[in-house]
């Protein structure tokens, strides 16, 4: 069975070869051993309440329960920016005008800017390539919504995901290549690594302050602002079909979109209910939707797909589903369709 639970410290190894598999551009997940323990540790420290608010932050893993296998991974951080700057850039419009030459243009440009301090992040969403299928990335991404609906205090009320830029098959960014490369003597992949090393402050402080017009890149790099990896195109599809919305900001890096929203506009967290357990096997069709389904102990949090029936006050749920969730007849669960088309 596929269960979402949270990240344990012997889950780095596992993680470490997930992150060998994500290519150029996905800077949450750096290949680095000593890197990705340092973030369980503070993602632990957040769960047992011991981090301050700017460190804090929650890393859930996919699991396998058949193999043991760990076999995906999703973020959230709590409150960016509050330790060192965080900066993307925001499209904009600058207008050029002369009434006495009948001149008047306005021109796209970009405006470094550090709009969504303090909001919550959706991060690090990578699942292995051999798992996607059985609406798995759905689960993987969607898990993380149910977690801030039951626990919506220790959150942000805006909400941001940065999407992966566009870049070729050997890893090459044609915004950086006409933008970055000329502020830093290094390759996008160099740059992407260290910005997944904890040094994106740094490298964003010596871009150019003053605002740089669109038109004034290549036309290949003008073509990607707001453009989604081939690979990222699914997650970016999930979340647009949950509220999450391009409005305007790319990352400084390789101008993938930032999508935002209020977390209390997502369709997973305000149309989820809470329903009291009835373990017994469910009266579905075939064709009945398939339900996310969450428990509501905050350091034992645990996910699952499933399909439900709902009696009087209760939803029914076969044994097994109640064992992977950790939760007995009478226990409380949060649950809502997959898929928004599917709600009521």
């Amino acid at each position: 069975m596929m269960i979402i639970r949270p990240v344990r410290l012997e889950d780095r190894a596992a993680i470490v070869e997930l992150a060998s598999k994500t290519g150029v551009g996905f800077t949450s997940l750096p290949q680095n051993e000593e890197r990705v323990e340092q973030r369980i540790e503070r993602m632990l420290n957040t769960w047992h309440q011991h981090a301050q608010l700017e460190e804090q932050g929650y890393l859930f893993v996919l699991e396998d329960t058949e193999l043991n296998k760990v076999v995906g991974v999703s973020g959230i951080e709590v409150a960016i920016g509050l330790d060192e700057p965080w900066y993307n850039y925001r499209v904009g419009t600058t207008v050029h005008a002369s009434k006495k030459l009948g001149v008047y243009r306005s021109m796209p440009t970009l405006f470094l800017s550090n709009d969504h301090t303090g909001y919550s992040e959706l991060c690090t969403l990578f699942l292995d390539p051999d798992y996607r299928h059985s609406q798995n990335g759905y689960l993987l991404s969607k898990a993380r919504f149910l977690f801030m609906a039951s626990f919506q205090d220790r959150f942000s009320d805006k909400l941001i995901a940065e999407m992966r830029g566009y870049s070729d098959e050997e890893g090459r960014s044609p915004f950086w290549e006409s933008l970055g490369r000329h502020f830093f003597s290094m390759d996008f992949a160099e740059a992407d690594y260290l910005s997944g090393m904890g040094k994106k402050a740094f490298i964003a402080e010596l871009m150019p302050k003053h605002p740089m017009y669109v038109e004034f890149l290549t036309q290949e790099a003008q073509d990607v602002v707001g453009k989604v990896h081939p690979q990222t195109e699914p997650a970016a599809a999930i979340l647009n079909s949950e509220g999450m919305k391009y409005e305007g900001c790319v990352d400084i890096f390789d101008a993938g979109p930032t999508l935002e929203a209020r977390i209390e506009d997502i369709r997973a967290v305000r149309d989820s209910e809470l329903w009291p357990v009835s373990i017994q096997s469910p009266v579905v069709s075939q064709d009945s939707p398939v339900y996310l389904l969450a428990n509501q102990d905050f350091l034992n949090y645990r996910a699952v797909l499933g399909q439900v029936s709902f009696e009087a006050q209760s939803i029914c749920i076969p044994a097994h589903v109640a064992d992977a969730l950790g939760v007995k007849a009478g226990d409380v669960i949060r649950a809502v369709t997959l898929f928004p088309k599917e709600n009521s």
